[in-house]
């Protein structure tokens, strides 16, 4: 096994999720909300989906990508309406208390959002295919064994981020105050909500 794939896994992984979109925007969200495990929680979501398209990727199962980018225009349709329901929740959303407890439910919740929603995204298919092809993952003669080596990586470099991201906005969740906690949601709101237009109108366009 090259374990020099699983290293590039994880840069790669961490390169995707790093850049500040609709998912790192909830995650920002929650954590100042509801505390550092919910953030987490949330970044993993969107951490296994990445996975899942790794995985389809680096074992070359072509039948399942083509038919993912074929319907791309409802997986985008799709995806921008949850974000507007999305940014429409965080903006109503009253601030939470700074003991709240995360219970299966939330987590689960928390998990799932995100999860679906980065599912929604399927030429993310298209984007590790290409790097996966241009390190040889994809190639007829690659073992099974290196492709779920890296796709384990892109995970772990992915939920690295997440991790990173949760924490660092954790530490400033004691010293905002409740008001401003709750202009916090607005703006998180407003801002996801935007994020769900712009993939509607790409949608159409």
């Amino acid at each position: 096994m090259e374990w020099s794939l699983f290293i590039k896994g994880l840069i790669i992984g961490f390169s995707i999720a790093a850049p500040v979109g609709p998912i790192g925007v909830l995650c920002i969200q929650r954590t100042l909300s509801d505390g550092n495990v919910q953030g987490l929680v949330t970044g993993l979501g969107a951490a296994t989906a990445d996975a899942i398209y790794g995985c389809i990727a680096a074992f070359g199962l072509t039948l399942i990508s083509d038919f993912l980018v074929d319907q791309s225009f409802w997986f985008r349709l799709i995806g921008g309406l949850f974000l507007c329901y999305l940014g429409l929740r965080a903006f109503s959303r009253k601030p939470s208390a700074l003991n709240i407890s995360l219970t299966n439910s939330t987590a689960l919740s928390a998990y799932g959002t995100t999860f679906l929603l980065t599912l929604t995204n399927p030429m993310t298919i298209l984007f590790f295919a290409g790097i996966f092809a241009g390190l040889g993952v994809v190639s007829e003669s690659a073992h099974y064994a290196s492709a779920g080596l890296m796709v384990t990586g892109v995970f772990l470099g992915s939920a690295a981020w997440w991790l990173i991201l949760s924490g660092i906005t954790g530490i400033f969740r004691h010293k905002i105050s409740e008001g401003k906690l709750a202009l916090v949601n607005k703006l998180s709101g407003i801002v996801i909500a935007v994020f769900g237009v712009a993939a509607l109108i790409s949608a159409v366009v």
